[in-house]
């Protein structure tokens, strides 16, 4: 082989150079139970958290969605007004009601007031035809104070007034009110004797209760003071 060697050029393939060193590309390394340690860039990439998107960024909606929008939007502003409207008629209905039952309470009597004034125009003809009778001018003014007393009780009797009579009946205190009892062998014990008051009841609801008395047997204070 001759002494002379070849020119090596020193960009040839295989051959290292000063001006570029050769690096070797990092290996992973491998953990000892055998599993591949993630490399700093895999970690760092799985640690990367998606942006959140900022209060300003436009949100886009499809067509349909849009429009879906817009309609319940457009419902939302109809009911609202409706509900402005129906709380101003309910506030307006509840004053009209209150006036209304105010008014109703106040003049519940006009008719029967009404129907009482000729009855009162004719008191005040007794009255006066008292003033200026005469001796022999008695029976007339009992006979027109008698008229009047009817006309009244006929006008009570049609608004529904209608007197409670407890003479010789049976004592019953849904209607009656015993203020004394009298001993007699007349009538049986428990019935009513006397009615020192009228009593009144109005379409079957009492009013008053009539005041009476009541009989009982004779001795039945001794025989109870005796027991």
């Amino acid at each position: 082989m001759s002494k002379e060697t070849e020119d090596i050029d020193p960009n040839q393939e295989g051959q290292p150079t000063d001006a570029e060193p050769t690096t070797e590309a990092p290996h992973d390394e491998v953990s000892e139970n055998g599993t591949k340690d993630p490399s700093p860039a895999d970690a760092a990439s799985d640690e990367e958290v998606c942006p959140e998107p900022e209060e300003d960024t436009p949100v886009t909606l499809e067509r349909s969605a849009w429009k879906d929008l817009v309609e319940k939007a457009e419902k939302g502003t109809e009911y609202w007004d409706r509900f402005v409207r129906l709380n101003a008629e309910f506030d307006n209905f509840k004053k009209r009601s209150a006036r209304e039952r105010s008014e109703a309470v106040k003049y519940a009597n006009e008719a029967l007031l009404e129907r009482l004034i000729p009855t009162l125009d004719h008191f005040e003809m007794a009255m006066l035809a008292v003033q200026h009778a005469k001796e022999n001018s008695l029976d007339s003014i009992k006979m027109g104070i008698e008229m009047v007393h009817g006309q009244l009780k006929s006008t009570l009797k049609d608004a529904g007034l209608e007197e409670i009579d407890a003479a010789g009946k049976v004592f019953d205190p849904a209607w009656h009110e015993a203020v004394s009892q009298k001993e007699t062998n007349e009538v049986p014990e428990g019935q009513v004797v006397e009615q020192a008051r009228k009593g009144y009841k109005l379409n079957e609801r009492l009013l008053r209760p009539a005041n009476v008395v009541v009989a009982k047997a004779p001795g039945a204070d001794a025989e109870e003071a005796a027991s």
